[in-house]
């Protein structure tokens, strides 16, 4: 086992508190520390305490470092990315492939000799990017498509006539309907109708009219921050998800979504594909994104936590990754699995344990252990374990 020296990722969205409280670093930092990564990315892969990189040591021996069942099933690479998440500004509306969807849409842009660093690529890698967010503080994102005849009411009721065809795509074909309509619209009118919207959803925000008023001051505040954005619209007709911390939700391929606020472990299939279609500056690739997107509506089911072993797991319906939080006392157990484990120890000093030595884990430390390893720890301590589901 090794413990691992993990990257930083500074995007302006970031916390300037949350994240290097956990590092036990000086705070407020001086710039936004927005992600933490403990994985395998070949974008920022965590270093081993030998000096190699994690996704070098385990491309020299897969069998050995991810076990021969995860290294088959998965092409010799760690499947999953684990990240801390700190959000203090909102994050782009998004969706994710399904695999089949990235297989296809990298190879066409390989064809086409598209760079992969070209501000317009689409597809980063031929795979999915299913996640979990649990949330460490509270929570709050927009996830999946309302019921539709709630959204047709939370539109009508702002009352703004540019708005109307909006509603009557919404109301003739659904959401396939209306969300390519508002992605399509020219700038002047997107800066028309974005700004007539924020105008109406602070009048009602302002009368606390209880009726969508989380949904309106969100519209109101992402308007200030993306001016002319179609997607601030598009949150009007999405699930506002307000989480308790330990409670999480699953996003699937296809499910558009947004982290609003707050700090989370996030755990994903290790890729890179992001299809934006909203409250960004960045590319959005309208006939990729509308290919990608599911149209169904619905209510997005909060994950709550099963006792698993050695802690509270969170199912997933994926093979890629799977999420255990682990609560140790000085009472010693075990954490073996049968695939590769990434540790991340949130609060007091874990003592780990194999045939090979001991490793203590202060907060905020992480360590890599690989498949089917056996290794004992004792706290008290929380840690928050990431390895595959396959059985």
């Amino acid at each position: 086992m090794w413990q691992l020296m993990n990257t930083v990722r500074h995007y302006p969205w970031g916390s300037r508190t949350v994240i290097p409280e956990l590092l036990g670093e000086v705070s407020p930092a001086d710039q936004p520390y927005a992600e933490l990564w403990m994985g395998a990315h070949p974008d920022a892969p965590s270093v081993l305490s030998t000096g190699t990189p994690l996704d070098k040591a385990i491309q020299s021996d897969p069998d050995l470092l991810l076990g021969p069942a995860v290294s088959e099933r998965f092409g010799g690479r760690l499947p999953f990315l684990m990240k801390v998440l700190a959000a203090e500004q909102p994050l782009s509306l998004q969706a994710h492939p399904t695999t089949e969807q990235a297989q296809a849409g990298f190879a066409a842009e390989e064809t086409a000799g598209i760079p992969h660093d070209d501000p317009k690529r689409t597809f980063k890698d031929p795979f999915h990017k299913p996640e979990l967010l649990l949330a460490l503080t509270e929570f709050e994102a927009l996830c999946g498509f309302r019921p539709v005849e709630e959204s047709l009411h939370c539109l009508a009721k702002l009352q703004v006539p540019e708005l109307k065809p909006t509603i009557a795509a919404l109301a003739r074909g659904g959401l396939r309907a209306a969300i390519p309509q508002l992605l399509a619209l020219s700038p002047e009118l997107r800066d028309e109708l974005v700004t007539a919207v924020a105008r109406s959803a602070t009048r009602f925000v302002t009368a606390h009219d209880p009726e969508f008023i989380n949904t309106y001051r969100w519209a109101a505040s992402l308007a200030e921050t993306y001016p002319g954005d179609p997607g601030v619209v598009i949150s009007l007709m999405c699930n506002h998800l307000k989480l308790a911390p330990g409670e999480a939700v699953y996003l699937p391929a296809g499910n558009l979504h947004a982290y609003l606020s707050g700090a989370g472990v996030e755990v994903m299939a290790s890729s890179d594909n992001v299809l934006r279609g909203g409250l960004t500056g960045k590319h959005v690739d309208l006939a990729a994104l509308i290919e990608v997107l599911d149209f169904a509506d619905g209510r997005v089911p909060v994950i709550h936590p099963v006792l698993g072993p050695g802690g509270l797991r969170y199912p997933v319906p994926v093979e890629d990754f799977d999420l255990t939080r682990i609560q140790l006392d000085a009472q010693t157990g075990s954490l073996t699995t049968r695939g590769p484990q990434v540790l991340l120890c949130t609060e007091g000093d874990a003592e780990l344990a194999s045939a090979d030595g001991t490793l203590t884990l202060a907060q905020g430390a992480a360590a890599f252990i690989p498949a089917g390893v056996p290794v004992s720890a004792h706290g008290p301590a929380v840690l928050y374990r990431t390895t595959t589901a396959l059985r």
